[in-house]
């Protein structure tokens, strides 16, 4: 998988603890949330918080949380920023089945998607359950025998699909 892994940006590492405000230091491990939230024009968006690791393991969570990874803490003056990799996406993926929440499953969607297109994930059905359309996936070089990833398709329309995709786009930037 090295030859097709990817890297994303998600939002930029504040330094901060989103609840302790505390700062978190250099090569601390940290945990890093997207959550629903509303820009300056009440328009929904993702917002990043970073936690230090301690109080997220006590049990810290933001309202809307969507999703939610862990790193490490850039030294100061590395111009490398904090990046995820495509495992990380796609663990992110495989913790959202239970969403129910129509923005969040758009999101997971999308992030489906964009595993798919970078050839992480191949699609390997596609199903209906009542009167929902799921769109199974097997991680690649994954046991033929082990579950697929169910994702359903949200229905998503073109126009909300590019206003996901920007939305995307501004938490997501890829370094390949």
């Amino acid at each position: 998988m090295a030859g097709t892994a990817g890297t994303y940006e998600l939002g930029r590492f504040s330094g901060v603890c989103a609840l302790s405000q505390q700062p978190i230091l250099a090569s601390q491990e940290f945990v890093a949330a997207l959550v629903d939230a509303l820009d300056g024009e009440g328009r929904p968006m993702l917002q990043r918080f970073d936690f230090a690791a301690e109080v997220w393991d006590q049990g810290a969570r933001p309202d809307a949380l969507v999703c939610f990874w862990r790193s490490l803490a850039p030294e100061p003056g590395d111009r490398k920023q904090t990046f995820v990799d495509d495992e990380t996406l796609l663990e992110m993926v495989q913790r959202m089945g239970d969403e129910t929440d129509a923005r969040r499953r758009g999101f997971r969607w999308i992030l489906a998607l964009v595993l798919l297109r970078r050839k992480i994930i191949r699609l390997d059905g596609i199903v209906h359950d009542d009167e929902v359309e799921y769109w199974t996936f097997r991680p690649r070089g994954s046991d033929p025998s082990a579950l697929p990833i169910r994702v359903a398709n949200p229905g998503v329309r073109a126009d909300e699909m590019r206003e996901l995709a920007d939305q995307l786009g501004e938490v997501i930037r890829t370094d390949s």
